[in-house]
């Protein structure tokens, strides 16, 4: 990886310079601190067992420890009202819903917000990828649903924040690596530490895999480095880089009922005749300023640019190319993006409470260079030919926020905050030939999203919360890209609107006793506007508006730690989504019109009804020795509008055991994990609405992990 071999030995080389110190082993080993504190919710450090919002943090050992540390589908499964499905696909990223929202997403993560270190990992126009999240240097992720997500603007599900892991005193270097089923291969090396003027990490990883489907080999390599200096007593200065390279991932694209039911494990059609397959190259740096100005007052602003350049090839037969209209078998985009964020945060009084008040400015703008190219030369398939699409985008966004959290006593808690949003879109065409005219445009939203929530705390062990707010999501560029599948309309579909919905939410949060914690929430919400799939067909899809949509659901935690090193954890998930108006969709293809008709009362497809994950642990301390079983029960999902195909209803099971020891300067650790003990033939996730009915994404059967790391620190 080319940026890797250019900055990592001077990055590294610096940081020999700064280190020294002494180090104890058992210092990396321990957990950052306490757990309940999170800040995606207030934007600075609070319990949230006091807030009134659903939100749950999960710690570096159930990030790296027994995991391949590659998809926030093996840590995240536990959090209660999300779905994140690992599609055994790296040429197409993670499907990530919450409460509902994100699940019709066919081209990267929309309809909540992501963010790494504070910089957005979601563009202005709602549209995030993961990939160069480095979860071997990740400290904690925090998941954050319900109302209070439209504080942070274009997205209505939630929010997921992760945050790199600060360097210990002293300095250590950790390697670890990891190997399983399909050729399954992980390597990392990480230096950090902290010499009292400079905190430093720095890690570098390598991932690489055949896949468990025919034509899915995938290679991924990852730079993450964080450093942080103190100029004065009052401020301190972040900076992060980090980079991915996706050289080429293959696509083996979805299966049709029949197909799966034969063989899971091949490719679907077309996929080995066009080499179907994507490739990403990512890198990015941002700065994080924070400054004490008075004993009530503090400033963060942060900065931050990047550049990605994706290009993908798909299986659209050449035929189908043939017209002046449509746009090519090969997407090429690259992307550069920066922005900024700012904010005043004020400790005061009001009626002789404390009342803390935050003000912000968010600006974030993305420059798209869209191109389309035919997906043959003469008889040669899955090459890059003659140019079909050409155009410049792009995406900018202007916020302002405030929030507000005020405590008139020992039993309340009062939160409130309010966010204006632009989003504006404009697109100019540089392919005008015969036959496909100037589709320029473009095309301006805004919100205003105000949100509100109290926390009654009954006694010390149970505190009660409400919580109201409304949101929106704009269309993104993708959901913009095609006005139909066929190429018979070009341009971009300006005449998408913002989804806007309307947010409540109950809950009880209990710690019973000092081993044990509970959360309970029920929720409920109405979407105007509601952007589903039209069409979708050869990798593009069509979206259309809804009238209503509604959600309602439940959420219920439990958690447990008791002597002798017996853990146990528990969360479940019930929620009912469906159409709330009659609307037309597309069929098989070729679809000029709409000419389906969906009934109100049907399911939103991609969506499970219920889904529920456990987990029992036992640790032997004196041993190091440590086992945990899974489980995970996932109700079926439908695939399409018409609720007329779904796939099953699934159980499986998994096994992790850890062995960890402690030598002067060194710890070691080794793993074994199990997934899906019996075995059991399953898709673990779905394409929505595919117009072929390709919709299943097989999961693979019974596979294996093991895994090795060592630290050395001083």
């Amino acid at each position: 990886m080319q940026f890797i071999r250019t900055w990592f030995p001077p990055l590294a080389g610096a940081l020999l310079v700064f280190g020294g110190g002494q180090h104890a082993v058992a210092a990396t080993a321990t957990a950052d601190g306490d757990t309940s504190v999170v800040v995606t919710a207030t934007r600075s450090e609070q319990s949230r067992f006091d807030l009134p919002v659903s939100v749950d943090r999960i710690d570096s050992e159930q990030i790296q420890q027994g995991q391949l540390q590659i998809n926030l589908s093996e840590s995240l499964a536990r959090v209660p009202g999300l779905v994140i499905q690992n599609r055994q696909n790296y040429a197409q990223d993670l499907q990530i819903s919450s409460r509902g929202f994100g699940a019709r997403s066919t081209f990267g993560v929309r309809g909540l917000r992501l963010y790494a270190d504070g910089i957005p990992a979601t563009m202005p126009d709602g549209q995030g990828q993961i990939s160069h999240l480095d979860l071997g240097s990740t400290s904690r992720i925090e998941v954050l649903r319900g109302p209070f997500s439209a504080l942070y603007g274009n997205s209505s599900g939630g929010v997921i924040a992760a945050f790199t892991e600060d360097g210990a005193p002293g300095a250590a270097l950790d390697a670890d690596f990891t190997a399983g089923s399909f050729d399954t291969q992980r390597s990392a090396i990480k230096f950090s530490g902290d010499n009292g003027s400079l905190n430093y990490l720095v890690d570098s990883s390598s991932f690489h895999t055949d896949g468990y489907r025919d034509h899915s080999a995938t290679r991924r390599d990852n730079l993450n480095a964080k450093f942080r200096v103190a100029p004065d007593e009052s401020s301190r200065l972040t900076m992060v880089v980090n980079a991915v390279d996706m050289p080429q991932a293959l696509d083996p694209l979805g299966l049709t009922r029949a197909q799966y039911e034969s063989d899971p494990k091949q490719a679907g059609a077309n996929a080995l005749k066009f080499n179907t397959r994507k490739s990403v190259a990512q890198q990015q740096l941002g700065l994080t300023y924070e400054r004490r100005l008075t004993g009530t007052d503090t400033l963060n602003a942060t900065f931050y640019r990047g550049q990605r350049d994706t290009t993908q090839y798909q299986a659209i037969l050449t035929a189908t190319q043939a017209a002046a209209t449509n746009p090519g078998g090969v997407i090429d985009l690259g992307r550069d993006y920066w922005g900024s964020d700012m904010r005043w945060t004020h400790q005061g009084v009001l009626s002789g409470a404390p009342l803390r008040t935050t003000l912000g400015l968010d600006y974030e703008n993305l420059d798209e260079e869209r191109k389309g190219f035919q997906n043959f030369i003469g008889t040669a398939l899955g090459v890059k030919g003659a140019l079909r699409r050409n155009e410049t985008n792009r995406v900018h966004n202007f916020d302002q926020y405030l929030q507000a959290e005020w405590e008139p006593s020992a039993q309340w808690l009062f939160e409130a905050g309010i966010r204006h949003s632009i989003v504006n879109v404009n697109s100019r065409d540089h392919y005008i030939v015969a036959g496909n005219g100037n589709d320029s445009g473009g095309v301006s939203f805004s919100a205003t999203t105000p949100v509100a929530g109290v926390t009654w705390r009954i006694n010390e062990q149970f505190h009660l919360y409400g919580a109201a707010g409304r949101g929106f999501e704009t269309p993104t560029l993708n959901e913009l890209s095609y006005r139909s599948i066929s190429g018979a309309k070009t341009g971009l579909n300006f005449g998408l609107r913002p989804a806007r919905s309307d947010h409540f939410e109950f809950g009880l949060k209990g710690r019973p006793s000092q081993d044990t914690q509970f959360t309970a929430a029920v929720f409920h919400v109405n979407t105007r506007d509601e952007i589903v799939v039209e069409q979708n067909s050869g990798g593009r899809s069509v979206f259309q508006n809804v009238g209503k949509t509604q959600r309602d659901g439940i959420e219920l935690a439990f958690e447990g730690h008791w002597s002798g090193g017996i853990g146990a954890l528990v969360s479940y998930t019930v929620l009912k989504a469906t159409y709330g108006e009659d609307f037309n969709t597309c069929g098989p293809p070729p679809c000029a019109i709409p000419n389906v008709l969906i009934r109100s009362s049907k399911r939103l497809p991609g969506i499970p009804q219920t889904s529920l994950y456990g987990e029992l642990s036992w640790r032997h301390a004196p041993s190091g020795f440590s086992i945990a079983l899974e489980g995970r029960v996932v109700g079926k999902v439908y695939v399409n509008d018409a609720n007329s195909d779904a796939a099953p209803a699934y159980a499986v099971a998994n096994l992790r055991t850890g062995f960890e020891q402690l030598l002067k300067d060194w710890r070691f650790r080794e793993f074994l994990r199990i997934d899906n003990l019996s075995g059991r033939r399953y898709a673990g996730s779905v394409i929505v609405n595919e117009g072929n009915q390709r919709y299943f994404e097989p999961a693979p059967g019974r596979n294996a992990l093991v895994g090795l790391n060592a630290v050395y620190a001083w």
